[in-house]
């Protein structure tokens, strides 16, 4: 019957299908094209982003990882392209999404404590005029909790580690309570014990239903983090389950020269390891 009906109304099945597919995801990506002067850092990007799991974004320096995802927020101008946030238009769901900045791109100097960082995450709740309570101070207080930086409340934002003022800015979209979490980068830069508690709470956010996307250079630890992985390299290069997306075949089509091939084959495979190892259990 959907198939008659589509017809009738001169959609393929295909159209029908890929429509199911936007009215369920948390993010989807339709033909983007962002253009930076005359040459495209993205061009004609689908994208679908699948609920309730971690789905890193990975492709080489330049590919157009994060200018991908900052057009898809509305950061920065696209070309052209359709994008919907659970299976609406972006401006009407934002306060479902937590974005967090590369930190590269944050004015560490900025006078603000740590606190007040974490309750800008409350905005939606606060607005311009209405009073910060204790409740919202305890709210601010248990997300610094959750990313072991309850001690550092009252400091300086300048004052801390690179990997500290990370773990701030996750507190801080941990505080808005959103459904889609989008990280840019959130490893960049930071110590072991920074990147351990990042996806530890990431993975808490998985388990609680909760969708998460991440821009992600490392490619060694794809196959341990994520459920799903999005190859790009201005084009995208494959999508999907990190059992059949991260392959040798995809990370040679992403990277081309720019991995050796033993490096490749190595990568995947690991995934296909992690995949067999996940499987027997």
């Amino acid at each position: 019957m959907t198939v008659v009906l589509a017809r009738e109304n001169g959609i393929s099945p295909e159209q029908e299908a890929d429509a199911a597919r936007i009215a369920n995801a948390p993010l989807t990506i339709r033909g983007l094209t962002v253009s930076y002067g005359d040459k495209p850092a993205v061009f004609s990007v689908d994208m679908t982003v699948e609920a309730g799991k971690m789905t890193a974004i990975v492709g080489p320096n330049g590919a157009g990882k994060s200018t991908m995802l900052k057009a898809a927020l509305g950061i920065v101008p696209a070309l052209s392209g359709r994008v919907n946030v659970f299976g609406a238009a972006l401006e009407t769901q934002r306060g479902r999404i937590a974005y967090v900045p590369q930190r590269a791109s944050v004015d560490w100097d900025f006078p603000t404590r740590v606190i007040d960082v974490v309750m800008m995450g409350l905005y939606r709740e606060l607005g311009l005029l209405k009073r910060i309570t204790g409740a919202h101070r305890a709210a601010a207080r248990t997300c610094l909790e959750r990313v072991g930086m309850a001690d550092f409340a009252t400091r300086q934002i300048g004052q801390l580690s690179g990997g500290q003022q990370q773990r701030v800015f996750l507190a801080r979209a941990l505080a808005q309570g959103a459904d889609l979490y989008v990280l840019d980068e959130p490893f960049a830069g930071v110590d072991a014990a920074t990147e351990k508690a990042i996806i530890s709470v990431l993975k808490q956010l998985r388990e609680e239903g909760k969708t998460v996307v991440v821009v992600h250079h490392d490619l060694a630890t794809v196959a341990d983090y994520f459920d799903n992985v999005f190859l790009i390299n201005t084009r995208k290069i494959a999508e999907g389950p990190v059992q059949t997306a991260f392959t040798a075949e995809t990370l040679q089509a992403a990277y081309g020269g720019r991995l050796a091939t033993a490096q490749v084959d190595q990568l995947g495979a690991a995934a296909a390891l992690h995949t067999s190892q996940v499987g027997a259990t």
